[in-house]
């Protein structure tokens, strides 16, 4: 029973501390364009690479 002495506030700073890392995480816009990224993979290039583009071996 002694342990709990330790644990209950040990595990009450990692929530606060998951919790401050989650709103940083929001309000610093990490998850404004989910979507974005995921279609830009996808997206065909329709310019084909110019001579200059090439890399010489």
């Amino acid at each position: 029973m002694d342990i709990l002495i330790l644990l209950i506030p040990l595990s009450l700073v990692l929530v606060g501390i998951i919790a401050w890392v989650m709103l940083w995480a929001v309000r610093s816009g990490q998850f404004d364009d989910l979507e974005g990224p995921a279609h830009s993979i996808v997206m065909d290039d329709d310019n084909p690479p110019k001579a200059d583009d090439v890399p010489k071996p």
